[in-house]
């Protein structure tokens, strides 16, 4: 089984390619395997997109203009897949499948849905619709479509007693729509998350890991902490149950992937700290 780190993570150690590429020996210095990409870091994208991640605290620096395949394979690191948003996979089919080609990975996963109402019956039909038509498609080129879960994602479908992702999962077809699970949003809204890793099963290709706990920064001046992403190991989560059920699961690759919170606020830093806990939990 690979693992793997977010490109998401490396926005701020990436400001050049040759920073970038200093990056990724680092993260193949640290153990990993490879890296997930997002389709719109890969290539130019509009402001709006650049704005709207920044704003969520995810910069996505100027990676777009970057070789990251050729970066990569200086690296050393194998592609694990590509982050892209529905539309554009629904719309520009050929051009994913290409994409795919040109990356040498045969995993597509749908990143987050931006002004999507997962409340909505009919939203989540339409969804599952285009999950099966996309998954289809692309599995004919011999490429799995992932869905990717956040948190809003466990909201209950008005009028059902089922949340969104159990209705995704139940209403889309084994065959052509698989999952990346990401443990730490399901946690963050009071899943149990073993017993939905074991309902995924087999259709659970990729696992996206952090942990989550609490750090104190300064003097702590009143009892409370605000909860967040933190290095794998030192959170709360039951991380070594959860990666022993995806191993079981069979999936190929897990990736870790946090936003903010890093200690020291050093990306890197906390991707080796989180490499050496993974390394260790996988020798077991």
């Amino acid at each position: 089984m690979k693992t793997g780190v977010q490109q998401i993570m490396l926005g701020t150690i990436s400001k050049n390619e040759s920073q970038a590429l200093d990056t990724l020996r680092k993260i193949k210095a640290a153990g990993y395997d490879g890296i997930e990409l997002n389709g719109f870091m890969i290539r130019p994208s509009s402001m709006m997109v650049r704005m709207l991640t920044k704003f969520a605290g995810m910069p996505t620096g100027n990676g777009g203009k970057f070789n990251w395949l050729e970066m990569t394979q200086v690296a050393g690191l194998d592609i694990i897949s590509i982050h892209e948003d529905l539309n554009g996979i629904k719309n520009n089919t050929d051009a994913i499948i290409a994409e795919c080609e040109k990356y040498n990975t045969k995993n597509i996963v749908i990143t987050g849905m931006y002004r999507f109402d997962y409340t909505d019956p009919g939203a989540i039909k339409g969804l599952c619709n285009n999950l099966n038509t996309c998954g289809a498609r692309l599995a004919e080129a011999g490429i799995t479509l992932m869905y990717h879960n956040h948190n809003v994602d466990f909201l209950k479908v008005a009028g059902t007693d089922k949340s969104a992702y159990e209705t995704i999962l139940d209403e889309t077809d084994p065959d052509s729509v698989h999952f990346e699970f990401d443990s730490y949003w399901a946690t963050e809204c009071g899943v149990n998350v073993p017993a939905l890793m074991h309902k995924i099963g087999t259709r659970m290709d990729l696992y996206h890991i952090n942990d989550r706990g609490s750090r104190v920064t300064g003097p702590s001046m009143t009892p409370i902490l605000k909860s967040g992403a933190m290095e794998l190991g030192t959170g709360t989560m039951d991380l070594p149950t959860l990666v022993d059920i995806a191993q079981g699961n069979g999936v190929e690759a897990i990736v870790l992937e946090t936003h903010n919170n890093w200690i020291n606020g050093d990306p890197m830093q906390s991707i080796e700290i989180s490499g050496k806990y993974l390394d260790n939990l996988l020798k077991k």
